[in-house]
């Protein structure tokens, strides 16, 4: 066994806290962490830390998100100080210094945690905590600035595993695709079921290799012969069966990311895009690539028009019936507008699901009123929904249209709407 070296500490007195015989706070096991350079004694420190954390109630877990705000932060004057060696000259040792100081101990500290067992899985719930947190305390956006950085590293495209998940797949994941599913609920066994057994339905994860029985991000496909309008044309008990042979379209009819405390790092890109080429391959046949989407921002934002247009409050309320054509064509020109001209103040669209695709390279290709009559469907956008075409030839050309200045490309279909 490694020998436990651990700086000017008491060496008797911290080997009956590794081995649990005196307790310490969290804050004390933390610091003993970063004095420690013996692996074995940083695994066994690292544990009782995520232990201490998992028992913490609420209002510990933000005192304890301060800890490591303040006290793991950077160390500016050891920063300037760095930064001046460097100038004077520039060599590797004093680079690897100046790297190392430029930046946050809390991050030396998260990697020592993620050696412990189940690391990385219990990382990312301490993270679903701390986003919670940051509502309330917004300066610890700083630390999970932290999280950020390393996640995008420990979940890097090249560490991720695609696999097809059927109705063969274990139970114990199958029981996460209904418990995860964020678009359009699953209700039943039968009804997850209908959604994988079918050989014109499909579904995908990614997972990572140490946390290999939780799928990361999933999406589920249709095999179609023509492009849907409503979610009914998919999900529909009595809908008619097709063989994959003769289908024409790949319908991504809901994308779900699993893991609050994964936001922000990007990888259901990457599924869509994996997926798509992957069916092109199976089944060369397949001419279009495309969604049926939710439109989550639009009944919210038309609600905040209406303050100040009596016209959209009047569209409104007809809305909560069945609306008459004439008030779905002007429902579908008041979504173009959402879509093509309402921007954030980043200068991105409004709409959180049409960032995701318009950002992956995909384009808006026709909107559809009435589209989803459920209760949730009505609450987001009063049932209205959109397609986005992935054109396998040109999702890098759009994804560099859109990342250049947030360009919106969209069909002459959806264009027109706007002159109407």
């Amino acid at each position: 066994m490694p020998s436990l070296s651990l700086g000017n500490w008491a060496s008797s007195s911290i080997r009956k806290h590794l081995f649990g015989e005196e307790s310490a706070s969290i804050k004390e096991l933390c610091e003993m962490t970063m004095n420690s350079d013996g692996e074995y004694s940083s695994l066994l420190l690292a544990e009782r830390i995520l232990n201490a954390f998992e028992k913490l109630g609420d209002k510990q877990r933000g005192e304890f998100f301060q800890i490591l705000n303040n006290d793991y932060d950077l160390d500016i004057e050891a920063l300037k100080e760095a930064v001046g060696q460097y100038e004077k000259n520039p060599d590797a040792r004093r680079l690897d210094k100046l790297t190392w100081t430029a930046e946050p101990r809390r991050q030396e500290l998260l990697r020592r945690l993620n050696l412990a067992p189940e690391g990385t899985r219990r990382l990312v719930k301490i993270r679903e905590s701390l986003l919670k947190h940051i509502k309330q305390a917004p300066e610890l956006g700083r630390t999970d600035m932290d999280f950020r950085h390393l996640f995008s590293a420990w979940f890097n495209r090249g560490f991720l595993l695609m696999q097809h998940i059927d109705w063969t797949t274990p139970a114990h994941i199958l029981e996460k695709i209904i418990a995860y599913e964020a678009v359009h609920e699953i209700g039943s066994w039968r009804e997850l079921r209908r959604r994988l057994e079918p050989e014109d339905r499909h579904c995908y994860a990614f997972f990572h290799p140490s946390m290999e029985d939780e799928p990361l991000v999933f999406v589920s496909v249709a095999l179609t012969d023509s492009v849907p309008s409503t979610i009914a044309d998919v999900l529909d008990n009595e809908r008619k069966e097709i063989a994959p042979e003769d289908a024409s379209c790949a319908i991504f009819y809901s994308i779900s990311n699993c893991h609050s405390g994964l936001a922000g790092v990007s990888f259901g890109n990457f599924l869509i895009k994996q997926v798509a080429t992957s069916l092109k391959q199976r089944f060369p046949q397949l001419k279009k690539f495309v969604t049926i989407s939710p439109a989550p921002g639009f009944r919210p934002w038309l609600q905040h028009q209406s303050i100040e247009n009596p016209e959209i409050a009047t569209i409104i309320e007809q809305c909560k019936n069945k609306p008459d054509e004439k008030t779905q064509l002007r429902l579908s020109q008041l979504a173009a507008s959402y879509y093509l001209e309402q921007k954030n103040p980043r200068n991105e669209p409004l709409d959180p699901v049409a960032r995701f695709h318009l950002k992956n390279g995909a384009f808006l290709d026709r909107i559809n009123p009435l589209a989803d009559p459920s209760e949730k469907g009505q609450n987001q956008s009063f049932g209205l929904m959109v397609n986005y075409v992935y054109d396998l030839t040109k999702v890098e050309e759009n994804h560099e249209a859109y990342m250049k200045d947030h360009q919106v490309v969209c069909s002459n279909l959806v264009r027109k709407l706007l002159t109407r």
